[in-house]
């Protein structure tokens, strides 16, 4: 993480599921199961939207890094995080789930990270075995479009497997790998209160339970840091060192008004969070690794 972002005055998300440890020991008992572990993060929060307890869970598997949403994040600061993470020994694949950019190559990245594997089947006699792979993911970080996108038509449940315990199971995604399919309970656990906020500007963590116009200060903050003049070519203001006066500069030109003519900072939080949600603030990547 980028010393900048210690900078900024951060707004604290008291927000834990409780269902963690189950999730943990689901994951122990699966992980017993598979070949790789796919990582779905998002790329414009490709620290905060890790799991911080996969490093420990996966250490004797092989591993891949699918930066998705790439679209939608810088391409310069997303190839710095694609090769900070090649650097810790993790292939990593930039994809668009959505229009299916990048899609092609997760196969032969899933493939390249197994070949240890894939060749000592083949020292045994076992040819065309499909890699098994479990994917993670954080809520709203694309896992279900990426599925179905690299499955195509394909993507079918193919039943419980011998060893598996009863319940789970199979997706064949293609000939070639087949997914171990756990929705829901890989969530990352933070203490962080950069990671939290990351999570909240994306949209991982549901609206309801925050303060939106606090969290759009503290996005405002960050866009002046990276960004300056995303803001200003959007809303077309002048730019503000009170981040506040900056929200209230919004309001006035979007009309995000109440009764009596007082500005509705809510609304245009709202509006503000969304814009950046949707890409029409740019391509921004709101997190730089420490190279």
């Amino acid at each position: 993480m980028s010393n900048e972002d210690k900078n900024v005055q951060k707004t604290i998300i008291n927000w834990y599921p409780g269902h963690m440890s189950k999730a943990k020991r689901m994951m122990q008992e699966d992980i017993k199961l598979i070949d790789v572990v796919i990582e779905l993060l998002d790329a414009r929060i490709p620290y905060s939207s890790r799991n911080p307890d996969i490093d420990n869970l996966a250490k004797n598997k092989s591993r891949v890094i699918i930066l998705n949403k790439a679209d939608m994040a810088d391409k310069n600061v997303t190839a710095m995080w694609k090769s900070y993470y090649e650097s810790l020994g993790i292939l990593v694949c930039t994809t668009n789930s959505k229009s299916g950019n990048g899609i092609k190559a997760v196969n032969d990245i899933i493939r390249e990270a197994c070949k240890e594997k894939i060749e000592r089947d083949r020292k045994r006699g076992i040819l065309n075995r499909p890699v098994r792979a479990m994917i993670c993911g954080i809520p709203n970080v694309g896992k279900s479009t990426f599925i179905n996108s690299f499955a195509g038509k394909a993507c079918t449940k193919t039943g419980n497997k011998p060893g598996v315990t009863k319940g789970k199971q199979w997706i064949r995604l293609n000939k070639n790998v087949e997914l171990l399919d756990t929705p829901g309970i890989l969530w990352p656990k933070f203490e962080d209160p950069d990671v939290g906020l990351h999570l909240a500007f994306v949209g991982s963590i549901r609206d309801e339970i925050l303060n939106v116009t606090e969290l759009s200060i503290n996005l405002i903050k960050l866009l002046n840091n990276y960004y300056p003049d995303a803001i200003n070519e959007r809303y077309n203001i002048e730019l503000e060192d009170d981040t506040v006066k900056i929200l209230q500069l919004i309001a006035e030109k979007r009309g995000c008004k109440l009764k009596g003519n007082v500005l509705d900072l809510d609304k245009a939080s709202t509006l503000l969070l969304d814009d950046f949600r949707n890409s029409k603030l740019g391509e921004i990547s709101l997190e730089r690794p420490s190279l």
